[in-house]
């Protein structure tokens, strides 16, 4: 699972009818330097490019999600259904402690 910000949201005029209940969002991959800022961390630090993540637990704008991609993805559907990316968790509190050498 990977971390990142909910920064938008997608808006469909017509969409898989497996995919009925739930929404897009666009998420900005946590960079290592936000994990060692937490929550509180801004979004858009990250190097990688943003995504679009199927969400049916209600994330919204700013919120930090745990978030599944590649074929585990689609895993939770009870059918094949054509996605990517799908939100696992809403994080409520990170604890963040690095391993030092």
């Amino acid at each position: 699972m990977k971390l990142g910000t909910v920064i938008g949201r997608v808006t469909l005029s017509r969409s898989e009818p497996s995919l009925k209940g739930g929404r897009f969002l666009i998420v900005s991959p946590f960079s290592r330097e936000q994990y060692a800022k937490g929550l509180e961390a801004g979004a858009g630090m990250g190097k990688d490019p943003s995504l679009v993540v199927y969400d049916d637990l209600g994330g919204g704008i700013n919120d930090v999600i745990g978030y599944e991609e590649g074929a585990e993805a689609s895993q939770p559907m009870p059918q094949p259904t054509p996605i990517d990316a799908i939100n696992c968790a809403l994080m409520d509190e990170m604890f963040y402690s690095p391993f030092v050498q």
